[in-house]
């Protein structure tokens, strides 16, 4: 009967113990921001201070958004639109032909960080 009582006791303290942790569902989780419609193409050959967009989902904070070629700042405009935020720039004047990478960062609502980019082939 002793046996039976600790056995009890037992399997119901590790299931407390899960319990009292709870799920990771139920925890909060980090949704990093989310970057699409980059233009122009991946590795699309552009002439030097081109134009360049993308889109940011709704659920980022639109004033965290960093841009940056080639370690360079690049001011950019933001733009709300239904399906989230536009984001526009020109690449820095001074870049040299060749692959350049425009660099993004920004926060989601949720203060979860998170970056992209993509490759352009500047020409003379």
């Amino acid at each position: 009967m002793l046996k039976l009582g600790m056995l009890i006791i037992f399997v119901f303290g590790i299931n407390g113990t899960a319990w009292a942790y709870g799920s990771s569902s139920s925890s909060k989780s980090c949704a990093k921001p989310v970057f699409t419609a980059f233009t122009p193409a991946d590795k699309e050959v552009v002439p030097q201070q081109a134009e360049f967009s993308f889109m940011v989902a709704p659920t980022n904070n639109p004033k965290s958004i960093v841009v940056t070629v080639k370690q360079q700042p690049v001011e950019v405009q933001t733009i709300a639109k239904n399906s989230g935020f536009q984001v526009t720039g020109k690449l820095p004047a001074n870049l040299e032909p060749g692959m350049a990478r425009i660099n993004i960062s920004a926060e989601a609502a949720n203060n979860c960080k998170g970056s992209d980019g993509w490759l352009v082939n500047v020409s003379k």
